[in-house]
């Protein structure tokens, strides 16, 4: 049986793959559902501290992506 770590190690695939044909609004989709499914791998595991990081780091991911997509964020990097 395919697990929720494989399913999610696909998606990041599938992401980095579109972030890398410059896809990146869809990459970051791709990647938030990669995130749920280590969500739920952690939380099968009984790993608390695993799954309240995930969405720790999931939230901070959203917020950029509102930011990116509003147009909000300094893309230069000289700053």
């Amino acid at each position: 049986m395919i697990s929720f770590a494989v399913i999610g190690g696909l998606f990041l695939n599938i992401g980095a793959y579109l972030t890398f044909r410059g896809k990146i609004y869809e990459a970051v989709a791709v990647y938030l559902v990669a995130d749920v499914c280590w969500i739920v791998m952690a939380w099968e595991r009984d790993d608390i501290f695993g799954v309240v990081s995930i969405i720790i780091g999931v939230v901070f991911g959203f917020l950029a992506f509102v930011k990116m997509k509003t147009g909000k964020m300094n893309k230069n990097l000289d700053n």
